[in-house]
């Protein structure tokens, strides 16, 4: 196997361990995962959640494994924000949802050096 088939691979693990240790921890914080990875034509919404009030946790999961592009939370550009908003309308007609509130979401994972995952959680980040 090359050692260009092999990046993406690792790449989508990476991301894939992102996104469940991301959903970890929204459960911790007392969210409830509705959905992950909801597809659409526009593109897709990593994890979409609720709190307890009834609130709607749109939430963008950025991984990255170091600091060669910045914080992975930097990633979420104000292009990628309109995006989110775009695709969580259409997430919210798909599923019959009425008027709610709606928040954004980041958690930036990045794995250090020594391998370990360090997880920051930007609540409303958007």
């Amino acid at each position: 196997m090359s050692d260009a088939v092999a990046r993406p691979a690792a790449h989508l693990d990476l991301g894939r361990k992102g996104e469940e240790l991301a959903a970890r921890h929204l459960g911790s914080v007392g969210l409830v995962v509705l959905e992950r990875n909801w597809r659409c034509r526009e593109g897709e919404l990593d994890i979409v959640a609720t709190d307890p009030y009834g609130t709607v946790v749109v939430c963008e999961v950025k991984t990255r494994a170091g600091r060669n592009f910045g914080d992975p939370a930097e990633a979420v550009t104000p292009e990628k924000i309109a995006r989110i908003r775009r695709i969580t309308g259409q997430w919210l007609r798909a599923r019959h949802v009425g008027w709610c509130r709606i928040r954004f979401d980041v958690v930036s994972v990045l794995v250090d050096p020594a391998g370990e995952f360090r997880l920051k959680h930007f609540p409303g980040a958007f």
